[in-house]
């Protein structure tokens, strides 16, 4: 069967070896960071792998893979060369996990660059089902994700993923090792479950506070913060008033967020 199946949905398929070796690789255990390494044996859920440049690498590594792929002729292609991949048809932020895996899971992916942030946001919505997060995104996004407070980048992404994950920027892919290339360089990063086991505030109204201070990024908390601090809230004594968002860690937020409650 002669299928090959082209750029779509945001998607640059891999094409370099190496390259997909070197991704793969962050997710071995003897990569993960040393607290990490006892999610090194997890099975492992791939985002979008095209032409099975990844999934090779994957695969050679003895842990269960699967694949979720939403293009049909990726599909048809990986069936007609890899029969014994488990491939899922689906859009991966519709795709119930729990029907995927049961338990935790490492993912990994050279993720669509037009749905790598909502990729991200879901995998907040399951921090305790996904330990291990590795990939290619956008070297823009992936630099986002990785900053940290003080950084022109540091923005929402970066405080809702660190509050859960050590985050770390690995390295840069240039456009050359793609077809088609994109416009952009890229980057690999790795997220590895940190020892929080609770939050210390409301979740709900933490990423409200975060997503809001954000919002207005330009002007002081006092400012931006206006619509959701009530008259004579402990917040407005506080020494964040006075602060833009990107000056606050994940700590800073867990602070404002109970003197806001």
């Amino acid at each position: 069967m002669n299928v090959r199946p082209k750029k779509s949905l945001g998607q640059h398929f891999l094409k370099d070896e190496h390259i997909a070796s070197q991704i793969a690789a962050t997710i071995s255990v003897d990569n993960l960071p040393a607290f990490a390494r006892q999610y090194g044996e997890l099975p492992i859920l791939e985002i979008g792998p095209g032409m099975g440049v990844l999934t090779k690498y994957l695969v050679a590594t003895g842990r269960e893979v699967t694949a979720v792929e939403l293009d049909a002729e990726s599909v048809a292609y990986l069936h007609a060369t890899r029969p014994d991949l488990k491939v899922i048809e689906a859009d991966f932020l519709k795709l119930d996990l729990g029907e995927v895996y049961p338990g935790p899971f490492a993912l990994i992916g050279n993720y669509p660059y037009n749905i790598s942030s909502q990729i991200f946001f879901k995998v907040l919505d399951n921090i305790d089902r996904i330990p291990v997060v590795a990939g290619m995104l956008q070297k823009e996004v992936a630099e986002r994700i990785c900053s940290r407070p003080g950084s022109k980048v540091y923005g929402i992404l970066s405080v809702l993923l660190q509050a859960w994950y050590d985050c770390e920027y690995l390295f840069d892919v240039g456009q050359d090792v793609f077809s088609p290339p994109p416009k952009v360089t890229s980057g690999v990063l790795r997220l590895t479950r940190n020892t929080r086991t609770e939050l210390g505030c409301d979740p709900v109204a933490f990423k409200r506070v975060v997503k809001t201070a954000f919002g207005q990024r330009r002007k002081t908390l006092r400012n931006s913060l206006a619509s959701l601090i009530q008259p004579g809230s402990p917040a407005l004594g506080s020494r964040f008033m006075s602060e833009r968002p990107e000056r606050l860690s994940v700590e800073d937020f867990i602070e404002l967020t109970n003197l806001m409650k």
